[in-house]
C-alpha cells in the first residue's frame, strides 16, 4: 500500500502532528506560520518537535498557509491529506477577515492536493454556519466555510464532532501570540473534497441516418452532456439499468417476451398528437450524403457519431425556441411512436409483450423531481378484447414484485406502489411527466409510487402510464396495452435520490454507491451546498405570450443545470400602457459541484442577456 502524505498547517504545539505520525502507512509534514523559537519556547512543543522528527516526519516554520506551492518542489506537492485545525488570523479578528483567510487558504490547498485527496478544517462550535453546527448562528455571523471552499472547488463531503482524545497527547492551543486556547466543546471537522468542475460543453453535432439519407445536427446545448451517456448500456452499472433488467426479467416470467434492441432513432418528424410544441426540443436539420451501399450494409448509417465543433450557430437559437423546420423534426419525447411501429409490423405476435427502452427529450420547468431527459422503459401487447384488464393488472404486478424485491433489501422504509385511474386525478394533481403523458394520447391508469420517508419533501411521484387502443385493422377482436416506465424517477424514489441531477452527474462517487448494478440507498458526496438567490424583473413583449418553459429552458443552459429552483414573485400590469412586468426569483444550487459566488455573478448576467435575446423581454 502506498505511503499516505499529509500535510498540517497552523501547528501550535504540534502535539496534534505527533499523535498523527504514529499512525502506520503515514508521511507526516508538520508546519508552523511562525518561527522556530518563538514555538519551542512554548509548553510541550520542543518534545513534540523531537518526536515528529525521531519518526522521520518533516517540521517545517514560517510556512505561510495561503502560499502552499511556495514550499514545495513540484514533485512533492501531491498531499493526500491536508490538516488546519482552528484556523485564526489572530487577536480579534472578525468573521470576514477569517473567511478570507480560509478562502486563499483553500485556493492554495488546490495547488498541492491530490485529485482524491481531502482537506480537513476543524472549526469551534457555530464557526462553519452548517446545519451541522448546533447552536447555529445567522450566516452573516458565520465563517460560511462550505461556499468559501466552494470558491476554489470544493465540496464538503464530511462532517463530524471533533474528538481530541483520540489523538493521544493533543493539547490545544489557543490564538497566535496569546496564551488564550480555543474552546474545543463542540467543535466540527470539515471534511472538503475536490469536485468535478462546472460544465462549459463545447457545442456538439450528431450526425444520424433519417430516411436513407445522413443528415446532421447541433444537439441543444442543454442536453450536450447528457444525449450518450450510455446508462443502459451492457458495461453500465448506473441504478436505470439495474431497474430495467429486473422488471425484464420478472416480466418474462409471466409472459413471452421479446427485447426490441435495435437502435431507435433519436429524431421524429410530423406532428406529435397534441403534444405541447413548446415542450420539445425541435431541431434544425443540415442533409448530408445519402449513405453508401456499404454503410447501409453494415448499419453504421444508424450510428449516432458526434463531433466537438468550435463555434455556435446562430439558428440553433431559433430552433430551440420552438420554430419549426420544413419537416418538423425534433428529439424524441416519447418511445411511443415506435411502439406503434411494432404493432403494423408483419413480425408482430398478439400475446408477446414486446419491451424496448431508451432516453427521451422534454423541455420542462426546474424542479427537484422534473426531468428534462431520462430512460424510457415500454411494453406492448396484444390481447382478446375483454381480457385487457387482466393483461394490466398482470403487468402491474409483476412490477410491483420488481420494484419490492429491489427496495426490500436497502432500506426500511416502504414503498408503496398503486394504480390510480387517470380521471381520479385532476390536472392540477398532475406532475410535469404525468401532465405531457395525457397529451400524448388518452390515458386509463397511472402508475404512482409513494415513499414513507419522514424526511422527504417529495412523498410520492406517478411514475408510469397505461394505455389501450383498438388492434388495427378495424373489427379486430384484439386490443393492444401499452405501459411506459419513467426509470429514472423510480430510481430516485428507490434510492431516497432527492434531486434528478445527480442521477446525471459526472462525478464517479456517484456510480461507486452501486457496485455491479447493486441498488442502495444513495449517501450524498455533498453536504449542505451553498445556495444564491437571484431575482430578474422585465417587461413581457406587447401582445405576446410569455413562453415559461422556455425561460426555464435557458436557465438550464446557462447555469449548466445550477438553478435548482424559479418562483414568481410579483407579476403587475401597469396602467395606461396595459404592459405586464414580471419578478422571478432564481435560486442557484448545484447538488454535486462546487458552486462559487463568482461563477453565479457571471451565470446571472448571461441569463439577463439570453433571455433579453431570445424572448425579447425588456430588463428593468
Amino acid at each position: 500500500m502506498a505511503e499516505r502524505r499529509v500535510l498540517l498547517l497552523g501547528e501550535g504545539n504540534f502535539s496534534f502532528a505527533a499523535a498523527l505520525c504514529e499512525a502506520a502507512g503515514t508521511r507526516v509534514v508538520a508546519t508552523c506560520y511562525e518561527r522556530e523559537e518563538e514555538v519551542a519556547a512554548r509548553g510541550r512543543a520542543a518534545e513534540s518537535i523531537r518526536r515528529l522528527r525521531e519518526r522521520g516526519a518533516e517540521v517545517m516554520f514560517s510556512v505561510d498557509c495561503t502560499k502552499l506551492k511556495d514550499y514545495f518542489l513540484p514533485a512533492k506537492r501531491e498531499f493526500d491529506c491536508i490538516y488546519f485545525n482552528f484556523p485564526h488570523c489572530g487577536r480579534k479578528a472578525g468573521v470576514v477577515k477569517n473567511r478570507e483567510l480560509l478562502a486563499r487558504f483553500f485556493h492554495s490547498c488546490a495547488e498541492v492536493l491530490t485529485r482524491d485527496g481531502e482537506v480537513h478544517v476543524a472549526l469551534c462550535r457555530g464557526q462553519g454556519g452548517t446545519p451541522a453546527d448546533q447552536p447555529r448562528r445567522e450566516w452573516h455571523n458565520s465563517w460560511q466555510v462550505v461556499a468559501v471552499a466552494a470558491g476554489a472547488g470544493f465540496i464538503l463531503s464530511d462532517v463530524h464532532p471533533f474528538r481530541a482524545e483520540t489523538a493521544r497527547g493533543y493539547e490545544c492551543t489557543g490564538y497566535r501570540s496569546q496564551d488564550k486556547s480555543f474552546c474545543i466543546e463542540g467543535a466540527l471537522n470539515h471534511v472538503f473534497t475536490q469536485s468535478t468542475p462546472l460544465l462549459y460543453c463545447k457545442p456538439l453535432i450528431c450526425e444520424i441516418e433519417l430516411e436513407r439519407q445522413r443528415i446532421s445536427f447541433q444537439v441543444p446545448q442543454v442536453l450536450v452532456d447528457k444525449i450518450n451517456r450510455g446508462f443502459l448500456e451492457q458495461n453500465s452499472n448506473h441504478p436505470v439499468r439495474t431497474i430495467k433488467e429486473k422488471l425484464t426479467a420478472v416480466l418474462s416470467q409471466a409472459f413471452p417476451l421479446q427485447s426490441i434492441d435495435c437502435c431507435l432513432s433519436l429524431l421524429l418528424q410530423g406532428d406529435l398528437d397534441a403534444a405541447c410544441h413548446s415542450n420539445i426540443f425541435w431541431i434544425l436539420l443540415s442533409l448530408e450524403e445519402t449513405p453508401s451501399a456499404e454503410e447501409m450494409a453494415t448499419g453504421r448509417a444508424n450510428a449516432i457519431v458526434f463531433s466537438h465543433v468550435d463555434f455556435h450557430r446562430d439558428t440553433d437559437k431559433n430552433v430551440q425556441e420552438g420554430c419549426q423546420t420544413p419537416k418538423q423534426c425534433y428529439l424524441r419525447p416519447s418511445l411511443l411512436p415506435y411502439a406503434q411501429a411494432i404493432i403494423k409490423s408483419a413480425a408482430f405476435v398478439p400475446g408477446t409483450l414486446y419491451v424496448f427502452s431508451g432516453p427521451v427529450f422534454r423541455k420542462c420547468r426546474i424542479s427537484p423531481y422534473c426531468t428534462p431527459v431520462f430512460h424510457e422503459m415500454v411494453f406492448v401487447c396484444a390481447v382478446n378484447r375483454g381480457s385487457e384488464n387482466s393483461c394490466i393488472q398482470m403487468i402491474v404486478d409483476k412490477i410491483k414484485t420488481s420494484i419490492h424485491s429491489l427496495h426490500q433489501t436497502i432500506s426500511d422504509f416502504k414503498l408503496s406502489i398503486s394504480l390510480q385511474k387517470a380521471t381520479s386525478l385532476g390536472t392540477a394533481e398532475l406532475s410535469d411527466f404525468a401532465a405531457f403523458e395525457s397529451q400524448l394520447g388518452k390515458i386509463q391508469f397511472f402508475l404512482c409510487i409513494e415513499a414513507d420517508t419522514r424526511d422527504s419533501s417529495e412523498k410520492g411521484s406517478c411514475v408510469g402510464a397505461v394505455r389501450t387502443a383498438p388492434y388495427e385493422p378495424a373489427g379486430s377482436d384484439l386490443v393492444v396495452v401499452f405501459a411506459s416506465l419513467n426509470l429514472d424517477l423510480m430510481a430516485m424514489l428507490i434510492c431516497a435520490i432527492d434531486d434528478w441531477r445527480m442521477l446525471w452527474t459526472s462525478d464517479a462517487r456517484f456510480l461507486c454507491q452501486f457496485p455491479a448494478g447493486e441498488l442502495r440507498i444513495f449517501r450524498s458526496f455533498s453536504l449542505y451546498p451553498p445556495s444564491y438567490v437571484h431575482d430578474v424583473s422585465f417587461w413581457l413583449p406587447d401582445g405576446e405570450q410569455f413562453d415559461d418553459v422556455a425561460f426555464h429552458t435557458i436557465a438550464r443552459e446557462v447555469s449548466g443545470e445550477a438553478v435548482a429552483s424559479i418562483h414568481l414573485l410579483d407579476k403587475f400590469q401597469q396602467l395606461g400602457t396595459g404592459r405586464t412586468s414580471l419578478c422571478c426569483r432564481l435560486t442557484f444550487q448545484s447538488c454535486d459541484r462546487a458552486l462559487g459566488r463568482g461563477d453565479v455573478a457571471a451565470m446571472q448576467l448571461r441569463f439577463r442577456e439570453e433571455i433579453s435575446q431570445r424572448l425579447r423581454v425588456a430588463l428593468r
